[in-house]
């Protein structure tokens, strides 16, 4: 099986599930955003508690119901490319966290179907 390794940085952007731009779900305009422009690929991945700043505990539980569970969506890319970007993702932001770091990414196999 084919194997590449390659310099990539990991963008995270943490943002609660509740957040929009131009009434659609941040994170459903974030996606947009990077299928839009030519991304590798983006993954949503939906916390089941989390607190920020504010020191609020989100939580999935059923008894606290929150409708602003934590999200973090993670983009593997080359850092031009997230640079070229970060003034569109600047633009949708109203709160959360963005971070960065490198990491070296191995890809097996030759399928760009995903």
């Amino acid at each position: 099986m084919a194997k590449v390794r390659e310099k990539r940085v990991l963008m995270r952007i943490f943002i609660g599930e509740s957040e929009k731009f131009n009434h659609t779900p941040l994170y459903e305009a974030l996606l947009e955003l990077f299928r839009r422009e030519g991304v590798a690929g983006a993954t949503v991945l939906r916390g089941v508690a989390g607190f920020g700043a504010r020191g609020i505990i989100h939580t999935h539980k059923l008894l606290e119901l929150s409708t602003d569970l934590p999200l973090v969506i993670e983009v593997i890319e080359e850092q031009g490319k997230l640079d070229s970007l970060m003034p569109q993702i600047d633009s949708m932001m109203t709160g959360g966290t963005i971070t960065t770091e490198n990491v070296v990414v191995t890809r097996y196999g030759t399928s760009s179907s995903e």
